[in-house]
């Protein structure tokens, strides 16, 4: 008798451990589609931005060459670092500093942003 109740016990515990191990299986399955949706949403997403992207690259390009306006790589990428600068409330003097350049050039840069600004608020303010 007790043999039966071991071999039963066995065979119940094997039934079991397969249910356990067949529901594991389906959970991580589960688990590896929302892992894919989230993927495929992400990588949509940046796909969506990359294009964005390049139609503001390309906006630029267009209304740079329509002002007639011609910068080098270089020239764009420093007045780029000094507008950045400038947003982030950094002085003048501590931009021409930190670009090694006379504070009249910076100045010359920020020119025609800081008219732009102060005539937003002008209009804002009314």
């Amino acid at each position: 008798m007790m043999l039966w109740t071991l071999a039963g016990l066995f065979g119940i515990s094997i039934i079991l451990l397969v249910i356990s191990i067949s529901r594991t299986s389906q959970k991580s399955k589960a688990q590896h589609k929302q892992i894919d949706l989230i993927h495929i949403e992400t990588m949509k997403e940046i796909n969506a931005l990359q294009e964005s992207i390049r139609n503001i690259e390309l906006d630029l390009e267009v209304i740079m060459k329509e002002a007639g306006v011609q910068l080098s790589s270089e020239e764009k990428v420093f007045m780029r670092e000094v507008l950045d600068l400038a947003n982030r409330n950094y002085s003048t003097e501590s931009i021409a500093d930190m670009k090694q350049v006379s504070i009249e050039k910076i100045e010359q840069v920020l020119a025609p942003y800081r008219t732009i600004k102060e005539g937003r608020k002008v209009a804002n303010e009314i």
